[in-house]
């Protein structure tokens, strides 16, 4: 049977339950020792510093997201049977711990700040979108517009990326373990995107001062995008780059590609660039 939804009165709780505060999400409580040994029992909220676990389908998307921006919010939030639900875990502003166990849909995660979130899973379009800090893991794959707009923290997909990842990003690091899409990096104002697979058609399509490393085969290079000189100093951005996001790989196999500087102003011998 499918879950019904979550009523706005405070609900029946069976031993080992969380009532979140003010959103009427059932918590699952995590158990402890004395749980452990069979010791269990119902608490109001779970206590700051706690753990606790909620059901994305049988709460909501608007009540775990509530939960996640309210006073009670745990320490460390895991979040079960998404479904692909969208916007989960959007526009959060604290350091709290996010683990989805499943796939997700449309701007997971968008707007984030400070928290640390993880999708055992596969993400839709935009996961991460607009993100200002902190940092964002997807065990899976990611739709189009990864990390879009991102102004800082670090985006991680471990799977493959679609079309236009990093699509105007300015400022965040974005490192992807297997392929990304065509028009990737596209406007890319400022930050790092790393590839360690192949990447699409337009790569760095009007780039202005995003930096982008790839490991594999550039399908083809956009307006004003370029190859340039893997230095020193570029090595060593993009070990630390690597190790941060937990990936063993060797910089001295990336090649280095930026903007050309053409296109910032009009000129007309480059009209048949634009």
């Amino acid at each position: 049977m499918a879950p019904t939804a979550v009523s706005r009165e405070t609900p029946t709780r069976a031993a080992g339950t969380v009532a979140a505060a003010g959103t009427g999400a059932v918590l699952e409580e995590q158990p402890d020792a004395a749980a452990a040994a069979g010791s269990r029992g119902a608490v109001d909220a779970p206590a700051a510093g706690e753990h606790a676990t909620v059901d994305a389908t049988a709460a909501g998307v608007r009540a775990v997201n509530a939960l996640l921006a309210g006073p009670e919010r745990p320490a460390t939030l895991t979040i079960t049977d998404p479904r692909g639900a969208h916007a989960l875990a959007c526009g959060l502003d604290a350091d709290v711990e996010v683990t989805i166990e499943g796939h997700v849909g449309y701007y997971c995660a968008g707007m984030n700040q400070r928290a640390t979130v993880t999708v055992r899973g596969s993400a839709g379009v935009g996961v991460a979108e607009n993100m200002m800090s902190g940092t964002v893991r997807v065990e899976g794959d990611a739709s189009q517009s990864a990390g879009a707009t991102a102004h800082g923290g670090l985006l991680v997909i471990e799977g493959n990326a679609g079309a236009r990842c990093g699509i105007s990003m300015k400022g965040v690091d974005i490192v992807v373990g297997g392929d990304i899409g065509h028009m990737s990096a596209f406007m890319g104002q400022a930050g790092r995107l790393v590839v360690l697979g192949d990447a699409g058609e337009a790569l760095g399509d009007s780039l202005y001062e995003a930096r982008i490393y790839v490991r594999g085969r550039v399908a083809s290079l956009g307006a004003d995008c370029v190859r340039k000189e893997l230095r020193p100093e570029h090595l060593a951005e993009l070990a630390e780059l690597l190790a941060a996001a937990g990936f063993d790989a060797d910089p001295a196999e990336f090649t280095r590609y930026g903007s050309a500087r053409e296109l910032y102003h009009f000129h007309v011998d480059n009209a048949n660039a634009y």
